[in-house]
């Protein structure tokens, strides 16, 4: 694996990439992109604690309760400054230190640009960055993603996937040797507009990415986002 690194981070130096955009009739249109090495930091786990325990006083009796539903937002909860609810914040702060914030991640951040073409706001993108080896057409590399997203009518968005793997998962010696920048290519595969409608290219099919889109769909995914599949 250390090796493949170095390999695509020589790539990196010394090819000149020849490039282009396949349509393929997609309603999003690809005004550029562009790949690079990036290091990201995973997020910090979040830790649950548990809610301060109501202790019986007076602010938990019925009518206290209550009347404190109709106080203003942010005002502190009288079962904070309890007991079992210091402890309670002292256990979730002794937890909260002794979680693993995540080790930086070497890998490479793959970005596009593109513009929406149609009168209907876009919501959901698939799309790919592609790698052919010239001294191997069949040898294809292919680093695709799903994004969250809101590009309205007539608007432009840069997109980003973050991914550990590199533009090849094979460098063949005779491209390094003579020189031949790998071809690239970006395709738009699907496109889920918010009106519930669809556009997904021919040769492209959802299912090829079954596995990884059920679990990008389980893991946390903030809007204008990018996850690798």
């Amino acid at each position: 694996m250390k090796i493949l690194f170095l390999l695509s981070l020589l790539l990196t130096l010394i090819l000149p990439f020849q490039s282009q955009t396949e349509t393929n009739g997609s309603p999003l249109n690809v005004t550029n992109f562009k790949w690079s090495r990036a290091r990201r930091t995973p997020p910090p786990q979040e830790v649950e604690g548990s809610a301060p325990a109501r202790a019986v006083i007076p602010q938990n009796k019925i009518f206290a309760r209550n009347a404190r539903m109709n106080e203003p937002p942010g005002n502190r909860d009288p079962n904070a400054d309890t007991l079992d609810g210091r402890s309670a914040a002292l256990e979730k702060s002794v937890a909260e230190s002794r979680t693993n914030q995540g080790e930086p991640v070497d890998g490479f951040a793959y970005r596009i640009k593109v513009q929406n073409q149609i009168e209907k706001v876009v919501e959901v993108v698939f799309w790919e960055f592609r790698f052919q080896d010239p001294a191997n057409p069949d040898q294809l590399s292919r680093r695709q993603f799903l994004c969250g997203v809101n590009i309205g009518a007539g608007k432009s968005k840069e997109l980003e996937g973050f991914s550990r793997l590199g533009p090849s998962d094979v460098v063949n010696v005779k491209t390094l040797n003579s020189g031949t920048p790998f071809k690239e290519s970006i395709l738009i595969n699907r496109i889920e507009y918010s009106d519930g409608t669809i556009w997904q290219r021919k040769a492209w099919s959802l299912a090829e990415v079954k596995g990884s889109y059920e679990r990008a769909l389980r893991e946390p995914w903030l809007p204008g986002t990018c996850k690798g599949l």
